[in-house]
């Protein structure tokens, strides 16, 4: 299987074999694995709008070469974190060589008892790091809402605890939630690509129990496409994204929701 790979000036070459140094599967996983689940991440991750039209044929052409998520396709519900004056999300849209964000998920509405990922998400060069402990929904809930400490600790934990800390009066800022559908390649299990659509933002009722409802974050007929990748772009998709006049984007779905939604409300209540 070929590969574009990316170097540090954004050029490409061409390889047949993967650069094993670079793998997820290398990086030290020591104290952070649990019941099979990944939760250290290490990869590109590439953006992209398009129309339904435009994910049809791209379903085609991935046909030959990607399969199915066993999970199929999933609701995954988020609440994002930010201080009072949303700090995060503002340096954020400033983008800067490094940036960071705290995040609690769940696969579908979840109950007291289901299990959800507490989140680290950094970018540092254009390379994301997502780091991720799973907890149960109430416990995850009193320990990042109500600051009742965790009974086990680990690294990632003591990263979150950090985290936390450095950014003081961190709280729940949006609930933003969209139905997923995941690929994997048949050649490499590193190379993920995902459409995300129904993309759904509220700034209430801010829980992952509540239920998925609030105001568009993209209009209902796009879709967003992401790329998640270890080595670079197989060829077939460089063709078909260069064929269709697809082109990268920036686009963040937290982002656009204070930018549409957050950022609105603030400056009417400081024109009060």
């Amino acid at each position: 299987m070929f590969y574009q790979i990316f170097l540090k000036d954004f050029k490409f070459i061409l390889i047949r074999e993967p650069i094993l140094a670079l793998t997820s599967r290398y990086i030290d996983l020591k104290g952070v694995k649990d019941m099979g689940y990944q939760n250290v991440f290490k990869r590109y991750e590439l953006k992209y709008i398009l129309t339904q039209e435009e994910k049809e044929s791209l379903l085609q052409a991935m046909e030959k070469h990607m399969i199915s998520d066993p999970f199929g396709k999933n609701t995954i519900c988020n609440i994002y974190f930010d201080t009072p004056d949303k700090l995060l999300v503002r340096r954020s849209l400033e983008k800067p060589v490094y940036r960071e964000k705290l995040r609690v998920r769940s696969y579908g509405v979840a109950n007291p008892d289901s299990k959800v990922f507490i989140e680290i998400k950094k970018k540092y060069k254009g390379i994301v790091y997502k780091r991720r402990i799973n907890l149960k929904e109430k416990v995850a809930r009193s320990y990042l809402i109500e600051g009742k400490p965790l009974k086990k600790h680990n690294q990632i934990s003591a990263e979150i605890d950090y985290l936390m800390n450095f950014y003081k009066n961190i709280e729940p800022s949006i609930f933003l939630s969209y139905d997923r559908e995941a690929f994997y390649s048949k050649e490499d299990r590193d190379f993920r690509m995902t459409f995300d659509e129904k993309i759904l933002a509220r700034d209430y009722d801010i829980s992952l129990n509540a239920g998925v409802y609030g105001e568009f974050v993209l209009p209902k007929d796009k879709v967003i496409l992401e790329v998640k990748t270890v080595f670079g772009v197989p060829i077939w998709l460089r063709n078909f994204l260069n064929e269709n006049h697809l082109y990268k984007t920036s686009f963040s779905k937290y982002g656009n929701t204070y930018l549409n939604m957050l950022l609105p409300k603030r400056l009417e209540n400081t024109q009060l």
